[in-house]
Parts: C-alpha cells; sequence; structure tokens
C-alpha cells in the first residue's frame, strides 16, 4: 500500500493504450478515467481527481444505460471530491 505514484504511472500506460485501441465513449476508458482519479482522491490531489471522474461520468453516461451503478457511482464521488476542495 502506498505505492500511489506507481499505480498512477501504471494506470496512465494502460490508459494510453485504451485510447488508441478503443473508441472514445468506451466504457472502457471511463473506467481508466475513474481509477487514475480514484488513486488522485487517495494521495488528497482532489484538484486532480476531479477533472478525471468528470471524465469518467460523461463516458459512462454515453455508452452506459442511465440505471447503470456506474453512473451513480461517479456522481457519489465526484460529489466526495468536491467536499474536499
Amino acid at each position: 500500500m502506498g505505492e500511489y505514484s506507481k499505480a498512477v504511472e501504471l494506470y496512465e500506460k494502460s490508459l494510453k493504450i485504451k485510447e488508441i485501441s478503443l473508441p472514445p465513449t468506451h466504457p472502457d476508458l471511463a473506467t481508466a478515467y475513474n481509477n487514475i482519479g480514484g488513486v488522485y482522491y487517495n494521495m488528497g490531489e482532489y484538484s486532480k481527481a476531479l477533472p478525471l471522474l468528470e471524465k469518467a461520468l460523461g463516458i459512462w453516461r454515453m455508452s452506459l444505460p442511465p440505471t447503470h451503478p456506474n453512473i451513480q457511482t461517479a456522481m457519489d464521488n465526484i460529489e466526495e471530491v468536491k467536499e474536499k476542495l
């Protein structure tokens, strides 16, 4: 635990691969953005986490049904980050 910078590095490498190989509204891209945002949240870097979580939410809203649990979870996470800012 606590190797957040390494986690961000690996998640960003994964994101770059996904951005090349997937369409821009693919839910796996949203998951990648969400994961990086979650690491930044855990690091206390809320201003870095927020745009990533918002990007994930936007993609999920375009690619998933409106009742999908990822959408509500993302909205909750965004709200939590905003409370920390």
